[in-house]
């Protein structure tokens, strides 16, 4: 069956770098650590996971023929989908259901749902696109079953892809760039001992991919993952593993701390997840997020994605009198409504599994630990910014999405706005080539946040992968130059690298603007006009337009190719009628919806990838925006930031490989990275640059959409009353798109424009300008004071309260312990006076009386025979007498 074959490859894909890391951690200490066969060994677990992975999502597109690539309309079904009528949960799925390996038997499935607002079904017609199921059970608490679940949709396989791929490129580079391991005995410049001298230790090349490979099982375990206990399990598993890699030169002050900042930090994120999960537990019953099915298709219990089921407005259905939530039916004799959850309490678990992702994606106010974490090799940076660590957050909320309410969206779109606008002030100043880039990675994770929780679940997602690609690439370039700068990290230092470093520098550049989210302006229309016929059709439908123009027009394009033109919008023309009345037909409809039939097949501009994903969340803000007026900072705060993004980013390129050498030393011993390192740069770059070919209506935002919940295609509605926000539908979302792409673009090539103002010419004195706005630069070189805020809220209370207790510690209770102490001291002395003076005393006086009496003795018992017949003949006689002498007669 299809589930199983997906199964199967996505598990040889999960387990692959988990054998890896065991040869590889137990093989470096029989192996010479000058051997690269660890990273080979890595290189391969992780290649032959792409490989699967790639088979998985294209033996799922050829099952259901690649119906989701085919249009929006296929688009209604959904791993999420809790239906609008909560009885569609209680029926048996008629799809393939998957058969456990559990020691049950049961499995575990999640059929697709019809969608109430088409008059099909389109699962039907694309056949089934969702499996799940159980892989071991591991435990049971009453009705909740502990255990190993999978969850495979279009938006698993294409992470899965999207991850293997981007982690196959970096374990290449790493082979290069860690090559300095290759040795018995390694020396840190950066670690010095007590007396000044470098740290020299062996080398950790294979131990370096050992942690690599487990960095990528443990993600790609989160992503398969088939209920949130399980996801939270591969996700501490995460936050361990980048704890290991950021501080792999533990020797190093430095990275020591910042690897226990970002493991502290996520705890604290982690401590909301638990409470999300307690919640869950309490009221839902179970973790998984797809039905469990038997071995006959009975649904044996509804997972979380259909306990939650929404009315025709998109909303949670609420118990009339108690306003508590409705839980759809759990099981098939259990009727749908009967158990209830309190709102504010569903409110709280969104919130808690938010949490954890604010901590895991590094956003406001948890954002502070990912800078640091550039002290990681680069590749570590490329793995953690791109595809691992940092994405897993935005998955979660996306994976999760069906299970928030309003205010729990509205929450992550405010916290995405904050952390976007912060991060990229930050980017601004920041000389260290990883630390901009750390800083862009958590603005455009604000981006992802805000485009989720303005319920742009596609457009959030659609980011997602795109910055994975480019950000990547860039990290990886930027690992490039410090190879090739010999382990030199600032910019102020480079310079003209660009033709030291060809590749390097014009992949970066890639990056740079498909980051930037530029476009080539007016392409759009000028393909439109030539490709699409478009011309034509405004030409035929304009009032204005004469008899003979019309005719001009059919004459020119000729006659079929117009009435082609005019069947793709829906109008008609048989042998019967007339191309006139057709064309009459065509004058019925006004401007806009004209401009909605011919949308679907508009061009785009040229551009790369991040022009159209971030175009989409631009998007989106504004449909929110336009929907709830109040929060229009949603809207303008991105858009703004969006020429912050260029102008930082064209600010890197310009600053390293543009204009003249600023440190003659460091650009004559620069040379290009060898082809191990530059081979994953042109790959990256390729999809960088095209992976979004077609933007909202291109193969990957289709792939991703796939199997999106039902609810978002149509937006929800606020509740009468309920003070609510309103959700915009795609629609909505389509409706302004081209407007707010236009301000996007014009937001894009405005700070493009200034760093080459800036930075690529000489016109402008920079240090003039730094000196002249010192204070706000201070202000954002020291990363708008969030250290020293929390150093003073957190860290020195917490110092003060320790130094407190330690206080009470050593006055109070050792105190105690020390005058207890004291007195049994004193107490023993009198007792030992006690029992030297009187006990042992009395006892010495009988002991020398005895011994006394027994030395008087002595001169009795001489031990002569004679004596003591002497003594007995003397005491008869004398016994005699006294007998005699006291009784005469």
């Amino acid at each position: 069956m299809v589930g199983e074959t997906l199964r199967n490859l996505l598990m040889i894909a999960w387990l692959l770098p988990l054998a890896g890391f065991a040869v590889e951690i137990f093989g470096g200490f029989w192996g010479s650590r000058k051997s690269r066969v660890a990273a080979w060994m890595s290189v391969g677990c992780i290649g032959i996971g792409f490989v699967c992975s790639l088979s998985a999502l294209l033996i799922w597109g050829g099952s259901n023929k690649w119906t989701v690539l085919h249009g929006a309309d296929t688009h209604g079904t959904s791993h999420a989908d809790a239906g609008h009528d909560a009885e569609n949960h209680a029926e048996p799925a008629h799809a393939d259901h998957e058969t456990s390996q559990a020691h049950t038997g049961d499995a575990a499935v999640s059929h697709v749902s019809p969608d109430s607002h088409t008059s099909h079904d389109p699962a039907m017609e694309r056949g089934q696109t969702v499996f799940s199921g159980t892989l071991y059970y591991l435990a049971r608490f009453g009705s909740l079953d502990i255990s190993l679940d999978y969850y495979i949709d279009s938006l698993t396989l294409v992470m899965f892809t999207m991850v293997t791929f981007i982690a196959t490129c970096i374990h290449l580079f790493a082979m290069g760039y860690m090559s300095e391991e290759l040795t018995e005995e390694y020396v840190d410049h950066n670690a010095h001992l007590a007396n000044g001298h470098h740290v020299h230790r062996p080398g950790r090349y294979y131990r370096f991919f050992a942690f690599l490979s487990l960095f990528c099982f443990s993600m790609l375990g989160l992503v398969l993952a088939g209920n949130i206990f399980q996801v939270f399990v591969f996700w501490e598993l995460v936050g361990i593993c980048s704890f290991l890699l950021i501080g792999f030169y533990t020797e190093r002050k430095s990275a020591s701390n910042a690897a226990n900042k970002a493991f502290i930090m996520n705890r604290v994120g982690d401590f909301g997840f638990l409470i999300g999960l307690m919640v869950l537990w309490t009221f839902f019953g179970t973790f998984r997020f797809g039905e469990t099915v038997n071995e006959n298709g009975e649904v044996i219990q509804a997972g979380l994605f259909q306990m939650l089921p929404r009315d025709e407005s998109g909303n949670v259905l609420r118990d009339a009198e108690s306003g508590d939530v409705k839980i759809g039916a759990v099981t098939a004799s259990e009727p749908s409504g009967k158990r209830t959850i309190p709102y504010s309490l569903l409110v709280v678990a969104g919130l808690g599994v938010f949490a954890g992702c604010v901590g895991k994606s590094a956003q406001f106010p948890l954002q502070t630990w990912l800078p640091d974490a550039m002290e990681g090799p680069t590749p570590v940076s490329a793995l953690v910014h791109s595809a691992t660590m940092v994405a897993a957050g935005v998955y979660l909320v996306g994976r999760f999405y069906p299970m928030f309410v309003q205010e729990v969206l509205l929450t992550i779109a405010y916290a995405g706005c904050i952390t976007l606008f912060l991060a990229a002030t930050i980017a601004v100043v920041a000389t260290d080539i990883k630390k901009v880039l750390a800083y862009s990675t958590i603005s455009q994770l604000g981006y992802m946040m805000l485009g989720l929780g303005v319920f742009g679940w596609g457009a959030g997602l659609f980011h997602l992968i795109t910055h994975a690609f480019f950000k990547s690439l860039m990290f990886l370039c930027s690992g490039s130059v410090i190879y090739g700068c010999h382990h030199e990290q600032e910019m102020p230092k480079m310079g003209g690298l660009w033709r030291k470093m060809p590749i390097t520098a014009f992949t970066m550049l890639v990056g740079v603007i498909a980051i930037s989210g530029l476009a080539v302006p007016g392409s759009a229309s000028l393909l439109n006009y030539f490709l699409n016929n478009e011309s034509t059709v405004w030409t035929l439908w304009d009032p204005q337009s004469t008899p003979d123009q019309i005719e001009e027009t059919i004459a020119s394009k000729g006659r079929d190719t117009v009435i082609a033109r005019l069947a793709e919008i829906g109008i008609s023309t048989d042998e019967e009628s007339k191309l006139t009345d057709s064309i009459s037909e065509l004058r019925k409809m006004d401007r806009k919806s004209l401009d909605d039939a011919l949308s679907p097949r508009r061009i785009l501009p040229v551009a790369f990838s991040g022009f159209h994903s971030k175009d989409a969340v631009v998007a989106t803000s504004l449909a929110f925006t336009k929907a709830n007026p109040s929060h229009f900072l949603l809207f303008i705060v991105p858009l703004v930031t969006a020429g912050i993004t260029a102008f930082y980013m064209f600010r890197l390129w310009f600053y390293t490989f543009a204009g003249k050498p600023r440190d003659q030393h460091i650009y004559d011993h620069c040379h290009e990275s060898p082809w191990i390192m530059t081979g994953p740069l042109l790959a990256l770059s390729v999809f960088a640059a095209f992976c979004a070919i077609g933007g909202e209506q291109g193969p990957l935002y289709l792939l991703i959409t796939g199997d999106q919940p039902s609810h978002v295609a149509h937006g929800v509605a606020a509740a009468a009353g309920s003070g609510q926000i309103n959700l915009p539908g795609s629609h909505a979302v389509h409706e302004v798109h081209s407007t707010a792409g236009t301000f996007a673009l014009i937001a894009a090539a405005s700070g493009t424009f200034i760093a080459w103002l800036l930075y690529g010419t000489t016109m402008v004195n920079v240090a003039e300008i730094k000196r002249q706005l010192s204070g706000l630069h201070g202000f954002l070189t020291n990363k708008w004071h969030f250290d020293e805020l929390y150093d003073a809220l957190f860290v020195k209370p917490a110092h003060i309260v320790g130094k407190f207790c330690a206080w009470i510690d050593k006055t109070v209770f050792d105190g105690i312990i020390h005058a207890s102490a004291k007195l049994m001291v004193l107490v023993s002395k009198w007792d030992r006076i006690f029992d030297e003076s009187i006990v042992d005393g009395f006892v010495n006086l009988v002991g020398n009386s005895t011994f006394a009496a027994g030395r008087s003795l002595r001169v009795i018992q001489t031990g002569r025979l004679r004596q003591y017949v002497m003594f007995i003949v003397v005491g008869v006689v004398a016994l005699f007498a006294i007998l005699f002498t006291t009784f005469p007669g």
